[in-house]
């Protein structure tokens, strides 16, 4: 594994989102000196907070898995999980609703689970969850320290004995296809693929690798912490300063100060000046780019994950068919994909995620009022230019008006505070293409042909984040920044850290 040369004593980490605060406690452990410089007022990142009308609004990701990937970050300073967050596993993760008025509560005990198959779709099929638990879970072990938590140099350090574990298991398949070799109901198979969309795929267009997101959601578990997601984050950075790293709120960096090819110094906007022996940048791809003076070459421009448009709202409704996580489907399936992500048009029968974490944590709304997140796909600004300032209300009156006929009768005349966020929106906030997704898993960008996090042309600059590797999500953001580390520590780093997504 290529490290960072020369001396690394004293780290300047960009960006206080996850990914940045996993390098950040990771180095730390190692022994580095960390100063963090974080644009917003708070931790977060995308992992953000929004107070509205009494409401506590979490504006970024509503699913947490693995949580023994903060437990590893925090570990690297010797706190405990226990110290900063409490968890809440969640039961059922998820509650799928479908066009046909049916239901399926997602359960990761195995139990639970092949027996609310056998009420929905018969024993056969409760065989083929069986057999399909056991896949994932086969799938996830292959992957999890060769492909998922592992720094590559080249394509050739795919070259190992459990590359070819992970062809015999048909990862290089499409996801679709592998999972219809265990389900036939289409209801459970949507069940166990609509998880590509998170890595910016259609399922029958996604490796069945992917697989692994269902494997991280179904078998796994969901959890939820105390006070919001975005407790997430403040934990993180709870322990970093505890353990002695400096957060610098408020401070934007604008330039890197170069030496031959090693940054020796970040600049901010408000004329501070940071010594360092080297930089982690955990800003989007094209912001990491611009201010390490330009963009490595790449075959193929970054192709961008689908968008979303995100409708909170707080209301005085409350609705008894909801869990804290609920997928609403739709008729349609692989026509409403291509909508989004080939024809730049909105999904015409959507699949939408509605997450009501008042059900779990009622403090986070006034009281007697319910919480909600909509999320709807929607194309990339880049595959469909849409004027959002023109759509965006008309399509919010559409969203509401869906989730009445479906399952939500009044929810329009029930809200009392929303909060909308569309894809120009993202863009605004400076995510590419207007997704706040990044770039897209295609097998051209996954693994050793993502976007690396060492960058030619520098030598002490090291990426963390979505965009580069290995992907997008919570779990693979807080390895990112592990795997930034290990790239500036070495070796050491990595042993100390092993074993830690098994």
């Amino acid at each position: 594994m290529r490290t960072v040369p020369g001396p690394t004593d004293h780290v300047v980490v960009v960006g206080a989102g996850l990914a940045g605060l996993s390098a950040t406690l990771h180095l730390l452990g190692a022994g580095r000196r960390v100063t963090v410089l974080e644009r917003a007022a708070e931790p977060g990142g995308r992992c953000g907070r929004l107070t509205l009308g009494g409401y506590r609004i979490d504006t970024g990701p509503t699913v947490l898995t693995m949580p023994e990937l903060v437990e590893d970050a925090l570990a690297a300073v010797g706190a405990t999980l226990g110290e900063h967050l409490d968890l809440v596993p969640l039961h059922p993760a998820y509650r799928a609703r479908f066009a046909d008025g049916s239901t399926l509560d997602v359960h990761t005990d195995p139990e639970a689970m092949a027996a609310e198959v056998r009420r929905l779709a018969g024993p056969r099929e409760e065989d083929g969850y069986r057999r399909l638990r056991a896949w994932l879970t086969r799938l996830y072990r292959v992957q999890a320290d060769t492909f998922i938590g592992a720094n590559f140099d080249s394509p050739l350090d795919l070259l190992t004995p459990r590359l070819a574990r992970l062809v015999a298991l048909g990862g290089f398949g499409r996801l679709d296809a592998a999972v219809g070799r265990f389900l036939r109901d289409p209801r459970l198979r949507r069940v166990f693929t609509f998880q590509s969309l998170y890595a910016g795929l259609a399922p029958h267009r996604a490796l069945a690798a992917y697989a692994v997101i269902a494997y991280m959601d179904t078998v796994a578990g969901v959890y939820f912490p105390r006070g919001g997601m975005h407790a997430l984050p403040r934990a993180l950075a709870a322990a970093a300063t505890g353990a002695g790293a400096e957060i610098r709120y408020g401070r934007t960096a604008t330039a890197l100060e170069r030496r031959g090819d090693r940054i020796i110094a970040v600049r901010t906007a408000d004329g501070d000046r940071l010594p360092c022996d080297a930089v982690v940048l955990t800003p989007d791809l094209p912001a990491a780019y611009r201010l390490l003076g330009g963009r490595p070459r790449r075959p193929f421009p970054v192709r961008w994950s689908p968008s979303a448009v995100v409708l909170h709202t707080g209301s005085t409704g409350s609705w008894p068919d909801l869990a804290h996580h609920t997928i609403s489907f739709g008729t349609a399936w692989r026509r409403t994909f291509a909508e989004i992500t080939r024809h730049g048009r909105l999904m015409s029968d959507p699949s939408l995620l509605v997450s009501t974490p008042t059900l779990t944590e009622p403090g986070l709304a006034p009281v007697g009022r319910q919480l909600h997140y909509v999320l709807a796909p929607a194309p990339n600004l880049a595959t469909g230019p849409i004027d959002w300032s023109r759509l965006g209300p008309a399509y919010r009156d559409e969203l509401v008006r869906t989730l009445e006929r479906r399952s939500l009768p009044g929810l329009g005349a029930a809200i009392d505070a929303e909060y909308l966020v569309t894809p120009a929106d993202w863009a605004a906030a400076g995510h590419p293409a207007g997704t706040p997704f990044s770039a897209a898993h295609t097998f051209a960008q996954t693994g050793p042909f993502r976007p690396a996090n060492l960058v030619a042309g520098t030598s002490n600059a090291v990426l963390a984040g979505c965009g580069t590797t290995p992907g997008v999500g919570i779990p693979p953001v807080l390895i990112s920044g592990r795997l930034a580390a290990q790239r500036i520590t070495g070796p050491v780093a990595a042993r100390a850290n092993a074993g830690a997504i098994r």
